[in-house]
C-alpha cells in the first residue's frame, strides 16, 4: 500500500470575512500552499462560504413499505433561489422577478452550533421530519446510512451526515410547521418507489446530489 502523503499546509498573509451578519459569509484569504514535498505556492487568493448558525447538515429518507412489500421514499418538490438567480440559464442580471421549477429533495436541515455528536445528529434529523415532512419519529429510531461526505469541498466545508428512518404504511402527517422561512413554504410532498426513484436519478430527473446518494445507499442497506 502506498504511504500517505503528508499534509497540504497554509501560510495565511490576510483573513477577512465578508458579508458578516447574514446568513451566509464570504471568508476572503490571501495564502501561499506550503505543499507535502516541501515547495511552496505563489501567493493566492481563495474565497469561501461559511455558515456561523450551523455548519453541517443532515439529509433524512423517510420510507414505508408498503402491503405489496415495495419500499417507498418520501421526496419534498421546492423553490431553491440560488437555482434561480445563480445559473446563467435563468439569467443573471438584475430584475424585479424570475421563474424557476421546483426541485425534487429529500427531508434535510441544518446542525445547528453545538450539535456535533450523532446523537444530536439523530434528534436534528427527527426534528426536520416534523418541521419539513410533518411526521413524529424517535430520535433513536433514526439509522445513521454510511459515513458523512462533503458535498463540495471546493467551496464551502459543510459535510452532509446521512440517515433514514422506516414509519409505518399506515401514519398519517400533520401539517408541517416548517422553520419560519418564507423560502420553505410552498412545498409539495410526494412517496415514489425507491427503484422509481434511482431510474428518475439515471435519467436525470432527480437532479439534487445527496437526495441520489442517499437513494443509492439506502436501497444497498434494504436489498
Amino acid at each position: 500500500m502506498a504511504e500517505r502523503p503528508s499534509d497540504f499546509s497554509y501560510d495565511v498573509i490576510s483573513d477577512e470575512k465578508l458579508g458578516a451578519g447574514g446568513f451566509l459569509i464570504i471568508r476572503r484569504l490571501h495564502l501561499k500552499v506550503a505543499r507535502p514535498d516541501g515547495s511552496r505556492s505563489k501567493e493566492g487568493i481563495y474565497d469561501l462560504v461559511e455558515r456561523p448558525f450551523g455548519l453541517d447538515a443532515v439529509v433524512l429518507a423517510i420510507y414505508r413499505r408498503t402491503v405489496g412489500g415495495k419500499i417507498e421514499i418520501l421526496l419534498r418538490e421546492g423553490a431553491r433561489v440560488p437555482l434561480a438567480f445563480g445559473r446563467p440559464e435563468t439569467g443573471t442580471a438584475p430584475q424585479k422577478s424570475r421563474a424557476h421549477r421546483p426541485i425534487v429533495e429529500f427531508v434535510a436541515g441544518i446542525l445547528e452550533a453545538g450539535e456535533d455528536s450523532l446523537e444530536m445528529v439523530r434528534e436534528r434529523a427527527a426534528a426536520e421530519a416534523l418541521e419539513e415532512a410533518g411526521f413524529r419519529v424517535a430520535a433513536d429510531a433514526v439509522e445513521m446510512i454510511g459515513p458523512p461526505m462533503f458535498p463540495t469541498p471546493g467551496m464551502c466545508p459543510e459535510k452532509f451526515y446521512f440517515a433514514a428512518v422506516e414509519i409505518a404504511a399506515a401514519a398519517q402527517s400533520e401539517d408541517p410547521p416548517g422553520d419560519g422561512s418564507p423560502f420553505e413554504e410552498g412545498a409539495r410532498l410526494f412517496w415514489l418507489d425507491l427503484n422509481e426513484a434511482l431510474d428518475r436519478c439515471k435519467r436525470g430527473e432527480l437532479e439534487d446530489l445527496k437526495t441520489e446518494l442517499l437513494i443509492r445507499r439506502l436501497k444497498d442497506r434494504l436489498g
